[in-house]
């Protein structure tokens, strides 16, 4: 296959004029639709612009390769789009991007394209055949340009796998790359940490990780001669096999931009050793490093996300129980004592709480064990899950399992230090004898004579503070909690408010996730209303993927705004803030409760007073829509 069985003249544009960075992801989607490789437009648009999300597709010198996976692919294809003036795209090195290839690749096992698509990124690292690329005066001549070096390069594969031999002295690198989705980055960071150790007189060989698995493996003997390993990805790579050799890891960013440093780093000789906490076992996960606080942020979470299941499922099954008792047990005719079994009087509903209390139990020691992996590796999970479940079953609940999965990641990596210093012999057992004993002992002791006591008084606090709450506070909370979720849709403001609400479901206070929820969800029902009753204020794509926010709103999606809000933030961020702190607000004053953290309508049926809540998210979506028509101007 060849790069121009994906790219025809229908998905390809040299005379792109887009305003905004969203405007050129929504142009280059139309262009790729118009080739017919997309089966459901909107959502193979929401995929592109998820894979935005996570983290900037312009990598510098004026290119952006964004790309989705999905279902809504019916075959893979490529698009691109030729700017000729530029267009802001939070680009790696801050320059304006001019070059766009958009990539479409279907979720399937297939992956013949994967190869076409990872030759077209390391071409793309060659200044004169983008420079060709935009000076093309038409479409076919642009083609002819791909063709050409498409016929003249080699494979990736043949490429990363022909690097010779190390020659008497030639100081060795090896490196590995990989991205999320392993289409375009995985292989341009190879391209550029390949160039810059040939310029540097090194030998070099690359390991890359991309969807089609793992390629040009590096062997025992070649990790075994290295000099350095430079680690250039944003996904797991085994790490064990590294134990006591110098490793330099950075994002996957960092290969393509940054090259020339680390090959710097690597010759230089000042890299850390890196100590495996777990040399006998497998993979470990290695993120990319970044600010304390965005470390801090991304462990955060990984045990939020690994917490979730067992919140949405134990949740809910523990609010089905009530509505089943409360559906087929007369309260009134129930005696005191008995109404304190409420949820668990009838069989069903006896059976469908015990197995979410189950669930529910796992919340607490789940968070904090994988908080404390993300930190510290898989020695560190078994600490945290002790920590947290003493926090479960102690007065601090939440706060102390957020303590306890910190803490044991630290100490963990405060044991690695320690035990690298110990003989040979002794270093040996440590992951399964030291780690373990020491490490949960440690944990035992700081969460009983420090974190309980601590954790446990500022969490009783603020449990009494919320149950004694007057109507006028729990407004007030309501409303900025409700604000939050709208301030950044999925960033950390919204992340914050969410992050509070799940911690006041495990305190047994079901009123905030409900404020946070239908805050969450009234954006993307306002932008939807919008499109619909204020048309002169969108343009025609956003009329037309306006209505799919329903749907997402709905289900508690409220990144289905973020498209609007990118193209428009000085009038659509404020009427949505607005609109949610209402909802949210309205929410708390009406007593509404929720026991699972997402679900959107689809958990409506086991809230208390549902009716207000779907009358708060009304309110709150009619605000919002408001306020978008009289904010936003006329479309000319």
């Amino acid at each position: 296959m060849r790069i121009t069985d994906l790219l025809d003249v229908q998905s390809i544009a040299l005379d792109g004029a887009p305003k905004s960075k969203s405007e050129a992801l929504d142009q280059i989607v139309a262009l790729m639709v118009r080739g017919g490789k997309i089966n459901d437009e909107e959502g193979y648009r929401r995929q592109v612009y998820a894979r935005e999300e996570e983290s900037t597709t312009g990598i510098g010198e004026g290119i952006a390769i964004p790309h989705g996976k999905c279902d809504a692919v019916k075959r893979p294809g490529l698009a691109a789009m030729v700017i000729k003036d530029g267009v802001e795209f939070d680009s790696l090195d801050g320059e304006p991007v001019t070059l766009m290839f958009l990539i479409a690749a279907p979720d399937t096992k297939d992956n013949v394209h994967l190869d076409v698509l990872s030759k077209l990124s390391m071409m793309l690292m060659d200044e004169e055949f983008t420079s060709s690329l935009r000076n093309a005066k038409t479409a076919e001549e642009f083609l002819s340009v791909i063709d050409k070096a498409d016929e003249e390069k080699k494979s990736v594969d043949e490429r990363l796998s022909d690097m010779g031999e190390a020659k008497e002295g030639q100081i060795k690198i090896l490196a590995v790359t990989g991205c999320p989705t392993g289409i375009a980055h995985t292989y341009m960071a190879a391209e550029g940490i390949e160039k810059a150790a040939r310029a540097k007189g090194c030998f070099i060989k690359v390991e890359t990780r991309g969807s089609g698995g793992a390629k040009n493996l590096l062997t025992d003997q070649e990790i075994q001669e290295a000099d350095c390993i430079i680690i250039a990805a944003d996904t797991q790579v085994p790490m064990d096999r590294f134990d006591g050799k110098k490793v330099l890891a950075r994002q996957v960013s960092d290969g393509i931009n940054k090259a020339d440093e680390l090959i710097g780093l690597a010759v230089s000789g000042s890299v850390p050793v890196y100590k495996s906490a777990n040399a006998a076992a497998g993979a470990s996960a290695v993120t990319s490093g970044g600010s304390f606080g965005h470390q801090i942020y991304t462990q955060l979470m990984n045990g939020v996300s690994h917490m979730l299941p067992f919140v949405v499922g134990g949740g809910i099954l523990i609010a089905l129980s009530f509505l089943i008792d409360g559906l087929c047990v007369d309260m009134n005719a129930l005696d005191v004592a008995d109404r304190a079994n409420f949820g668990t009087i009838t069989p069903v509903a006896a059976l469908l709480k015990n197995i979410g209390g189950v669930a529910f139990g796992f919340m607490l020691p789940v968070l904090a064990g994988f908080i404390a992996m993300a930190i510290a590796d898989r020695p560190a999970l078994a600490v945290g899950f002790v920590g947290g479940m003493m926090a479960a079953g102690g007065t601090s609940g939440f706060l102390g399992a957020l303590a306890a999965g910190f803490a044991a990641g630290y100490i963990m990596k405060l044991f690695y230090v320690v035990c690298g210093r110990l003989p040979k012999a002794i270093e040996k057992i440590a992951p399964v004898l030291l780690y373990p004993v020491f490490g949960i002992l440690s944990m035992g002791i700081l969460m009983t004579f420090v974190a309980e006591p601590i954790m446990g008084g500022i969490n009783t606090a603020l449990n009494n503070g919320l149950t004694s709450m007057g109507s006028s506070s729990k407004l007030v909370l309501g409303l900025v909690l409700g604000g939050m979720m709208a301030v950044d849709m999925g960033g950390p403001f919204n992340k914050a408010a969410y992050v509070f609400g799940t911690a006041a479901i495990a305190s047994g206070n079901y009123d905030v996730m409900a404020a946070v929820m239908v805050g969450g969800m009234t954006p993307p029902c306002a932008i939807a209303l919008a499109t619909l009753l204020f048309k002169n204020r969108f343009t025609k794509e956003e009329r037309q993927s306006g209505p799919t926010n329903f749907v997402m709103g709905l289900a508690f999606i409220t990144e289905g705004a973020i498209p609007f809000a990118a193209s428009d933030p000085v009038h659509v961020l404020p009427a949505c803030i607005v609109g949610s702190a209402a909802a949210g607000a309205l929410s708390m004053v009406f007593g509404c409760t929720l026991m699972a953290p997402h679900g959107g309508i689809f958990v409506v049926p086991v809230m208390e007073n549902a009716v207000m809540y779907l009358v708060a998210l009304l309110v709150g979506t009619l605000v919002s829509t408001a306020l978008l028509g009289l904010l936003k101007k006329k479309i000319q």
